[in-house]
């Protein structure tokens, strides 16, 4: 195979890598755009309404670390088209649901794929690409897909909604998944970790159990209340889980988490900071998609739109972003994002009942499209920065998982934040229907604010806690040449 050949074959492996990622993270947001569409035609209860978006939320988060796993295990290509077929057929039986149960169902066994998928294609592509400037070029446009992908869900699910029926939110996956599991046949190597492939069940069942009551708390909390029983309660049993867990892998001969990968410092100190990059990222997306439709009055389809620059700047940026990682290492362009991010939420707190699109959504867009571009290309370069081949899925599965609690975490606090402050300002005014605007105003400030919080927590951990060296020396590596692609996994 000549040269040329090799790296043709390589930009398709990406190329296949990339969209199915782009379709996970898509999918976490498209269907938004189509709730109220769903809730009149299956007759949902506006309470359950919400189960739509958290029981894909909730199986996604907590199934991650194990699908990484699996795919070190038992092959990262095998459990990669698992992942797209389960994923697809998923999707296929949710369009065609009749009932609310059975849409809810469907939705908990497309985020089982999507757990399955995001961190065997993650840890392929780090197996396809060795350390250095061919991997960064990757994850650039890994980031750009993982970072595009939220803005991009909102205009294609108004699309879809709006000419076609909220079932091709749902459909649009299949054909998509399925094409791809079947090029994934031809066009990715089969690779896995030498060695006995012992798997370690009871940590499986204990990290599974624990991470998805985790997430399904948070989301829960302020519906259930914070400080309620169930709230309490339920946070309690999901870290005695997590600590049984922890017990159970340092006792076991073949853990399911090596926690000797947590000497790594780089690798520790990023999933860290992934918390709250995913919590601000989340709270983002959220919160601008609910100002443009409840107080500037957009439709589905205008607030789609209005997205548009905003997934256009995370995809540029991201590949600007690759090149500074080689050039001047991770650790400062991903400070560079934060910091960048923070300044266009700072803006967005800045948001008025008769704001103009310019103004308020499209120039803070932008500063933080270049933010939220820097940070995920350089994070995610850094949660896989001296990883070996043998725990590639392990360290996708976290870095996957970490982004996954941190969404969850920074959007029930936020939501929460948001809530309480435009029921304050509604009880100033005594309730009347007119305030409704303001109200809602000062709640997206209120969670915005918060928000920057996150960012400027974030930037600070990144700059104290990540190795200032190790960013160096990977920038150096890169810039000599001296990291190659890797060749094709046998």
């Amino acid at each position: 195979m000549t040269a040329q050949t090799d790296r043709r074959r390589l930009g398709l492996a990406l190329a296949l890598l990339a969209a199915a990622q782009f379709v996970v993270v898509l999918d976490a947001s498209i269907v938004n755009v189509a709730l109220p569409s769903i809730g009149r035609d299956l007759g949902f209860d506006q309470g359950d309404l919400s189960w739509v978006v958290n029981a894909y939320v909730l199986v996604f988060g907590g199934f991650l670390l194990l699908g990484g796993r699996l795919a070190d295990l038992l092959g990262r290509r095998r459990i990669f088209i698992v992942g797209l077929v389960v994923f697809g057929l998923a999707s296929l039986a949710g369009g065609l649901a009749t009932s609310p149960g059975m849409l809810i169902a469907a939705r908990a066994v497309q985020g089982l794929g999507g757990a399955l998928l995001s961190p065997a294609a993650l840890s392929m592509l780090t197996v396809l690409f060795a350390e250095g400037a061919a991997r960064n070029k990757a994850l650039g446009v890994w980031g750009a897909v993982a970072g595009s992908g939220g803005a991009a869900g909102v205009l294609l699910g108004g699309l879809l909604t709006e000419y076609a029926g909220w079932e091709w939110v749902l459909f649009v996956n299949t054909p998509i998944t399925i094409g791809a599991a079947l090029l994934a046949t031809r066009l990715l190597p089969e690779s896995r970790t030498d060695g006995p492939r012992r798997f370690d069940v009871a940590g499986a069942v204990t990290v599974t159990a624990g991470l998805s009551l985790l997430v399904y708390t948070l989301v829960d909390a302020n519906g259930a209340g914070w400080l309620s029983t169930q709230t309490l309660g339920l946070g309690a049993v999901a870290f005695a889980l997590l600590a049984v867990f922890v017990v159970i892998e340092l006792r076991s001969a073949a853990p399911l988490v090596d926690f000797s990968i947590f000497r790594m410092r780089t690798l520790t100190a990023t999933n860290v900071v992934a918390l709250l990059v995913a919590a601000a990222l989340f709270s983002m997306f959220f919160f601008i998609s609910l100002y443009m439709q409840q107080v500037l009055g957009y439709d589905a389809l205008k607030a789609g739109l209005a997205y548009l620059p905003l997934a256009g700047g995370i995809i540029v940026s991201a590949g600007v972003a690759s090149q500074l990682v080689t050039r001047i290492g991770f650790k400062p362009v991903f400070v560079s994002g934060l910091v960048l991010t923070a300044i266009g939420l700072a803006w967005f707190a800045q948001v008025s009942v008769h704001g103009a699109y310019v103004s308020d959504i499209l120039l803070p867009s932008l500063i933080a499209a270049v933010g939220l571009g820097f940070a995920f290309v350089s994070m995610t370069i850094a949660a896989v920065a001296g990883v070996g081949p043998q725990q590639a899925g392990l360290a996708s599965g976290l870095i996957n998982t970490s982004q996954q609690v941190g969404g969850a975490l920074g959007l029930a606090i936020l939501v929460s934040v948001a809530t309480s402050k435009t029921d304050s300002v509604m009880t100033a005014a005594g309730g009347a229907p007119s305030a409704l605007p303001g109200a809602l105003t000062e709640g997206f400030r209120a969670a915005f604010t918060v928000g920057i919080g996150f960012a400027v927590l974030g930037a600070i951990l990144a700059a104290v806690l990540i190795s200032s060296q190790a960013s160096r020396e990977h920038a150096a590596a890169a810039r000599a040449g001296e990291l190659e692609p890797a060749p094709a996994a046998a």
